[in-house]
């Protein structure tokens, strides 16, 4: 097949998927494609087009998962219907994770993402929102409109026996924090973090903006 920017863009979500988005070079790109490193340069023209092309071709499939929704998004049924487009935008990203390290490094806005967050709005003025809140709304949200949410901080690196005595050693100096992660953190294999139950802790998060959101609007 010969080469095209769709191709080659496919192949960099492959490799990515395959060893992460450092293992993605242009001389690995090229020998997952079966060609030469110069030839790339025809498509793209050096690996920060990648990244942004890659972000693009990553909501692009969040949108296509994401339109074929069909809930009522009237009144209150925004909530149900916005929770549910978020939610399924994260389970695209939980079958690329390192998609979400890519969105907060490109300084170009990606063509699918604004068709995302358009749609998302739409939502919310279904719901009643006016202009406004919508705005104070997307600030609320972050990045968990996308799925995805900067963690505080990963303990997941001290994990194990040597953290949990690395922690010990703290208690003195941080009382309360370590008391916490000594109480909640567990081993979590399925987990994106490793430590605790990411996936509840995403929905947390979201229900508790979700349901501010709802009451202002009611209010509004």
């Amino acid at each position: 097949m010969p080469l095209s920017r769709e191709r080659v863009l496919r192949a960099a979500v492959d490799v990515a998927d395959q060893g992460g988005i450092e293992s993605l070079t242009m001389r690995r790109l090229a020998e997952e494609l079966g060609a030469e490193a110069m030839s790339l340069y025809y498509h793209v023209a050096n690996k920060e087009e990648v990244l942004d092309g890659i972000a693009d071709v990553i909501a692009t499939e969040i949108n296509d998962v994401v339109d074929q929704i069909d809930a009522p998004s009237k009144g209150p049924d925004w909530k149900k219907a916005v929770r549910q487009r978020i939610l399924s935008a994260r389970e695209v990203l939980l079958r690329h994770p390192w998609a979400p390290g890519v969105f907060d490094t490109r300084t170009n806005l990606s063509p699918a993402v604004v068709q995302y967050i358009d749609a998302l709005v739409g939502l919310m003025r279904d719901g009643g929102f006016s202009n406004d809140l919508a705005h104070h709304a997307l600030h609320a949200l972050g990045s968990r409109a996308l799925g995805f949410t900067h963690e505080l901080f990963d303990p997941s690196d001290g994990a194990g026996d040597e953290g949990g005595a690395a922690m010990l050693e703290m208690a003195d100096r941080l009382p309360h924090l370590v008391g916490m992660m000594m109480e909640v953190a567990h081993d979590d294999p399925d987990s994106t973090l490793g430590w605790c139950d990411d996936q509840f802790e995403f929905e947390f998060g979201l229900d508790l903006i979700l349901d501010g959101l709802d009451r202002i609007r009611e209010t509004a």
